[in-house]
Order: structure tokens, then sequence, then C-alpha cells
């Protein structure tokens, strides 16, 4: 009997985004917030594993746990009881941001924790002045240490994504290849042009990422297309797929440039972090 084949991932190619220069010096950082209303998107994946690939290429990268998850905070290690979190820093309880920041144990890669915690934020930030730049402030005397920050935030749309929007330069959108995560992209642009409109003229659609990708199904190719066919050139050219290594690479408290450096899932965010130079998001 004929053992039938075996489907592999194989990296994409990848030659059109060069590798990006070394930097002559650090700072100030270009924020981008990493958002979507929904959740499980990959957002956590894409902060943890995009932050890695740049800071293999030589970037200062500081990640900003923003979800009372704490999943970023956990996918890398990182301690979150009993320690100082952004939670203490945005209440004002902890004015030193640097002292809160956390090493990870992949070089260039720096996190501010998060823990349950911050769930409590929205409702105690709600009556204090300039509550939608409260995050601004508090990277406000570290940004000058870091060449990218990347805000990891919770899926919805309330006062904490208000915050990381308004403290951003950009927004990267990870969309997941599937139908019922494309309807709410159009509000999340929305909200976008909003705060732009509002809080912060300077900010800018990075780009869509998808996610999940599984090449084998037309559900997921016809999502990427209608995407593709709605945002144009805003959409990266990178893909991420669908692959067991993320979980994986989760629960060993690594990014999966480490994990499983020669898979195509690491292959895949380098790419995008070089993509994401190419396009003059980050430095």
């Amino acid at each position: 009997m004929s053992t039938p084949s075996r489907i592999t991932e194989s990296p994409q190619v990848d030659d059109e985004f060069a590798i990006p220069a070394p930097l002559s010096g650090h700072g100030p950082a270009r924020i981008i917030a990493m958002c979507n209303q929904k959740g499980g998107v990959g957002k956590t994946t894409t902060t943890v594993n995009l932050g890695a690939a740049l800071a293999e290429y030589g970037r200062r990268v500081l990640l900003v746990d923003f979800d009372p998850q704490g999943a970023l905070s956990a996918g890398l290690g990182v301690a979150t009881n009993d320690v100082d979190t952004i939670y203490d820093l945005m209440l004002g309880r902890v004015k030193d941001t640097a002292a809160v920041i956390q090493h990870t144990a992949s070089e260039n890669l720096d996190v501010l924790p998060a823990n349950i915690d911050l769930s409590a934020a929205e409702v105690q930030l709600v009556n204090e002045v300039a509550r939608e730049q409260t995050l601004q402030r508090v990277l406000r005397s570290v940004t000058g240490l870091y060449d990218v920050v990347l805000i990891d935030c919770q899926p919805s749309l309330g006062l904490l994504t208000v915050n990381a929007l308004t403290a951003a330069h950009g927004v990267m959108i990870p969309l997941e290849c599937e139908y019922f995560a494309l309807r709410g992209v159009a509000l999340l642009i929305e909200t976008v042009e909003k705060i732009k409109d509002r809080l912060n003229p300077a900010l800018q659609l990075d780009g869509i990422l998808g996610t999940m990708f599984d090449p084998r199904t037309l559900h997921s190719r016809e999502v990427l297309d209608r995407v593709r066919e709605a945002f144009g050139e805003k959409v990266f050219d990178t893909v991420i797929r669908r692959t067991v290594k993320f979980p994986d690479a989760t629960v060993a408290a690594e990014p999966i440039t480490t994990f499983a450096s020669e898979h195509a899932g690491a292959a895949a965010y380098r790419r995008l972090a070089r993509e994401l130079v190419a396009r003059g998001g980050a430095p």
C-alpha cells in the first residue's frame, strides 16, 4: 500500500527583503500597537516573535504586555507575581519605568510585564485627567533606550487600547485568515481613524498581517484574497501559517526564533521583520 504524501510547511521566498543594515545608534523608538478587538488572532504570538526577530537583527526591542491575561509575559518566562507591572506605572504607584522593565533570555529583547491587576485600570483611570495619554507618559522616559516598542493590546476597543493607539506611531493588525475575523477589521480601522483625528494625528496603519493561514483550505485562501483586494498595499506580503510550533514555543517560554530556529514559522517572522524595516515601520 502506498504511503500518503506528507504536506510540509516550507519557508516563504524571502529574497525581496534585504537583511537590515546595522544601526549606528539606538533610539528614539518607533512605537507600534498590535491591535485587534477579536481575540485569538495571533497578536501575542506576533508581538513576541516579531520582537525577537527584530532583536536578532540588532534592534533593541521593548515588548509592552498590555493585556490583563499576561500571555506575553508568560510566553517569555517573565515573572508577573510579586513584581511591579505596567499597572503600577499606569496608576502612578511606581514612577520609574526602567525599574519595572524585565530582561528576557533573548539579547536585545525586554518586557514591561502585566498581570490580572491591569483589568482594573480602565475603571480606575476613567476619571483621570488626560486618561488616554497615560501609557504615553509611562513610556516617555524609556523610548530613547530602544529602537522599537511593540504593544500587545487586549482584545477590545476600550480605554487600554485607546491608550496604546494614542502612544503609538503605527498600528499593526494581525488578522486570522477566517471569515469572522475579517468582519471586524472595518470597525477597527474606523477606530484608528478616530484616534488619529482626535488624539494622535501622527498615527498610521503600518499594515494588516494575515495569520493562522492554512494554504490547504480554500477558505483561508479566499479570506486572504479578500483582504488584499480590500486593503491593497496595506496588507503585508508576509503571511504567517498555522503551525503547532507556535503554541509549543509558548509552553517552552521562548520565541520561535530560538525554540525552533530553522522552522518555517521562525523564517516567516524574520521575513516580517525585514519587510517592516523595508516599509519604514521600524529602523
